[in-house]
């Protein structure tokens, strides 16, 4: 009975966590639907709090970097890849010189998405 018991609860945390990690897959995903639909609409405070949803988003993933498969981990570069184009406009625009605290983070994740592929 308790091996049951024990088993059971090591396939709840198996699946858990294998749910945790596509949710943040998904949110990741769902975060670069809406900066592609919406972010040229942003104000200063909108790209605060899209800059501290993306730092959140990256952190989740980051806890479980290593129990991604190949494709996933190809799926959430390309969909990282997206938001960062997003922001970029942003950054372009002038916007990410106005945004204090997380923005730095972010504005140094930009600048070295924008130095690597000048350099090419």
């Amino acid at each position: 009975m308790a091996l049951t018991g024990l088993i059971m609860l090591g396939a709840t945390v198996m699946m858990s966590s294998c749910s945790t990690k596509m949710q943040a897959i998904n949110q990741l995903e769902r975060f670069s639907v809406e900066l592609r639909d919406n972010s040229r609409y942003y104000s200063v405070s909108d790209w605060e709090r899209a800059g501290e949803e993306f730092v959140k988003i990256r952190k989740r993933i980051h806890e479980h970097e290593f129990d991604y498969t190949p494709e996933q981990k190809e799926r959430i570069g390309h969909l990282e890849g997206q938001c960062a184009g997003y922001m970029a406009k942003g950054m372009k625009d002038g916007i990410f010189d106005k945004i204090k605290g997380v923005g730095g983070e972010i504005k140094g994740i930009l600048q070295g998405i924008l130095n690597a592929v000048t350099d090419l």
